[in-house]
């Protein structure tokens, strides 16, 4: 697909089916955001929300709201209502505590319902919180145990008799490179394994249907592409097959079978309930609402097929008007392959990025020499690639990236 000029479009936008979405989001005017992999904008709906729980809620109703507000049930209820989107079933999911915590719940989970085998199997290019709180649950479990990281090629050949479970990334955090859900759990089962998936970069980007891919268990967080907010919950899926059959070993009172009777010993609740620790943060946890529910009504094969040719054109665009300043594809070209983000190399990638951003086009750098856009379809539209590229070109022929201001590292890049 080759877009020639600006007004090409323009009048793409005009026809876009999810063209109302983008009034949903409080955008500043001016500004082409590409990085809700990293953090989703905020839903217009969240401050009247976040003004209720605070002024009225928490304020005037205080401790009443944990009935009258509905806050005990709301991990809940906002994972049914995730399960719709993802493909679970009721009672399936649950959004609770951060995905780092999350993993170790799964993982831990997913070794007690394969007790006799010791083997986690990961990707090696998985983002580093999964593969850090592996280790840490292994160096507690003692050296019988064993994580083996692979790439994300060699998984089904890795996927052997001696592993408990798989737990793999479905969209890749730098590259953007898509793996393919169901094969992956098919082969697990087929030697015996489970099958967990890290969903933080395809919730919200890419259809995802866990029970039709055969997933045990998964995990994501709701602040990307769900737009939850800044450290917002994250869920746990466990498929009611395998659920009642093992603990997970942060049993704190939200998930007893009884909290408010107070027992001295700790007796798993039912189900998905089980998978609870300590109390919720209920002003997080609100918010999550907001941006899940614009996805009630979107489908989300529009999504995706939107989603692909705001891709292809950014590559296309960088291609053809940057090539010559050594920017090197590092996601797959090929759309089947790839999540909803693209990203490219570069060995000065930190200070361009920079660069973009004071030109009013957000994106994101990781290390050693990525740079990372995200196009999440709701609300970036078919000009903003346009002019984000246009940008990008007069950054590079004006070398107005070699500033001195713009290699200066920040804490968060």
């Amino acid at each position: 697909m080759t877009i020639l000029t600006r007004d090409d479009c323009l009048k793409m936008d005009a026809v876009d089916p999810l063209k109302t979405y983008r009034d949903a989001f409080a955008l500043p005017d001016g500004l082409i955001y590409l990085d809700g992999n990293s953090l989703g904008p905020q839903p217009k709906a969240a401050a009247d929300l976040a003004a209720d729980l605070v002024k009225r809620q928490w304020g005037q109703d205080l401790i009443k709201s944990w009935n009258t507000a509905g806050w005990f049930e709301l991990p809940y209820k906002l994972g049914d209502k995730l399960g719709r989107l993802l493909g679970a079933n009721p009672g399936e999911m649950i959004v609770t505590d951060s995905t780092g915590i999350n993993i170790y719940k799964v993982l831990s989970l997913a070794l007690g319902l394969n007790p006799d085998r010791k083997t986690i199997l990961m990707e090696n290019d998985n983002f580093p919180t999964d593969v850090y709180m592996a280790e840490g649950l292994l160096g507690q479990l003692g050296d019988e145990y064993d994580l083996k990281l692979v790439a994300g090629d060699d998984i089904l050949d890795a996927l052997t008799d001696d592993v408990a479970v798989v737990m793999v990334t479905e969209v890749n955090y730098k590259t953007g490179r898509l793996l393919d859900m169901k094969a992956i759990a098919d082969k697990a089962h087929a030697v015996g394994a489970l099958a967990a998936f890290d969903l933080c970069h395809s919730a919200g980007a890419v259809p995802v249907d866990l029970n039709a891919a055969g997933a045990d268990l998964a995990v994501g967080c709701s602040y990307k592409y769900l737009n939850g907010g800044p450290g917002a919950p994250a869920f746990i899926f466990v498929a009611e097959r395998h659920q009642n059959k093992a603990q997970q070993p942060l049993s704190g009172w939200w998930g007893h079978k009884a909290p408010f009777e107070f027992e001295t010993r700790y007796r798993a609740g039912e189900g998905i309930s089980q998978m609870a620790s300590g109390t919720q943060p209920i002003l997080s946890l609100a918010m999550v609402d907001c941006g899940l529910s614009l996805f009630l009504d979107v489908d989300m094969a529009q999504v995706r097929q939107k989603s692909v040719k705001l891709c292809d054109m950014f590559i296309e665009l960088v291609e053809s008007r940057c090539g010559a300043w050594g920017f090197e594809l590092n996601t797959p070209r090929d759309a089947v392959k790839r999540g909803s983000q693209v990203s490219f190399n570069h060995s000065d990638g930190y200070a361009i990025v920079k660069a973009l951003i004071a030109k009013d086009v957000i994106g994101d750098f990781r290390a050693p020499q990525n740079m990372r856009f995200g196009f999440a379809p709701l609300y970036v539209r078919y000009v903003d690639v346009w002019d984000a590229v246009d940008r990008l070109a007069d950054i590079m022929e004006s070398g107005e990236w070699q500033k001195e201001i713009y290699h200066a590292r920040d804490a968060v890049t």
